[in-house]
């Protein structure tokens, strides 16, 4: 299997390539328009080929590409492969805008190729094994009564669309988890800063029920420190994790302590072993399930959503 990785910023070179370089029976391509960059990576991971312009990456007869480029690059170079049937990887999001989106999914169903988003939040292996229903189907016994996912940061208000759908997206759609609540049956609240004569978001609240369920998501970028923290209840049992490695569970008054098994690479913890391993199975099957495209939409469909109301 070949597949070429473009863009080589920070995300990849820190979450990506310490990952997908490890993968046997893999072949990899690079694609940066840093040409010293190109060549420092390349020498690293021993890449035979690379290329500055992706567009010449359809005469290297690759299997699948990754996109790491900036957001504002994701649907250009997503569109141009898919109407090659090339599968595509996106890191989140797909797009700024919910339109392009869609038109970018409708364009791999006509095409018959997967477009795949890199939401490594799902594949976190602590939640997988002590959150039912939290990183799949909810319909699970015991049946989820909560979810909260927190995501602050420090100093760091900014424009709202790029705030919502450049960050936000991670706690949003990590409680997506049904993909399928209206917009309309949201409930949103927001605080605005002034900054160098601009109104900047501040912070960030959605919440929303379904049956039974209550979800919230919440981002304030005014925090006093950088964190993430995950909440989930069922009757009578409670989670709380403050890093992605471990946490606590309170079951009959009592609490015990949760970790992941020592030794546990920083980055299997974090999702991306998880994620690319299923990555390479929708490559080689050719498709994905249309569950995961559609809650790859809807979370895009609830970020617009959310940007209008900032107005």
């Amino acid at each position: 299997m070949k597949i070429a990785l473009i863009g080589l910023g920070d995300i990849a070179v820190k979450a990506h390539l310490p990952v997908i370089t490890q993968m046997e029976n893999v072949e990899w391509v690079f694609c940066t328009r840093n040409p010293e960059r190109l060549q420092q990576l390349a020498k690293k991971y021993h890449v035979k080929e690379s290329y500055t312009d992706y567009r010449d990456l359809a005469k290297a007869g690759v299997d699948a590409v990754m996109i790491h480029s900036a957001t504002s690059s994701h649907p250009m170079i997503a569109e141009y492969f898919l109407k090659l049937g090339v599968p595509v990887f996106v890191d989140k999001p797909l797009a700024d805008n919910y339109q392009q989106c869609e038109q970018l999914y409708d364009l791999a169903e006509s095409h018959q190729v997967p477009l795949f988003m890199g939401f490594n939040r799902r594949y976190i292996p602590l939640y997988q094994q002590f959150l039912p229903g939290v990183t799949g189907d909810n319909q699970t016994t015991p049946p989820l009564l909560s979810l909260r996912w927190e995501k602050h940061r420090h100093d760091l208000p900014g424009e709202a669309r790029t705030f919502i759908f450049d960050d936000f997206i991670h706690p949003l759609d990590s409680i997506n988890v049904n993909a399928s609540i209206s917009p309309d049956d949201t409930f949103v609240t927001r605080q605005f800063v002034q900054r160098g004569g601009q109104t900047l978001l501040g912070r960030l609240d959605v919440q929303w029920q379904q049956g039974e369920t209550l979800f919230h998501a919440s981002m304030n970028r005014q925090n006093g420190a950088t964190m993430e923290t995950v909440s989930a209840n069922y009757q009578n049992v409670s989670y709380r994790f403050d890093s992605f490695t471990e946490g606590s569970c309170w079951q009959g008054n009592k609490e015990e302590r949760l970790k992941l098994a020592d030794w546990t690479p920083m980055l299997a913890a974090k999702g991306f072993h998880a994620m690319a391993e299923h990555w390479l199975e929708v490559v080689s099957a050719g498709k994905q399930s249309q569950s995961l495209t559609q809650r790859n939409l809807h979370s895009h469909l609830l970020a617009e959503h959310l940007v209008k109301q900032m107005k």
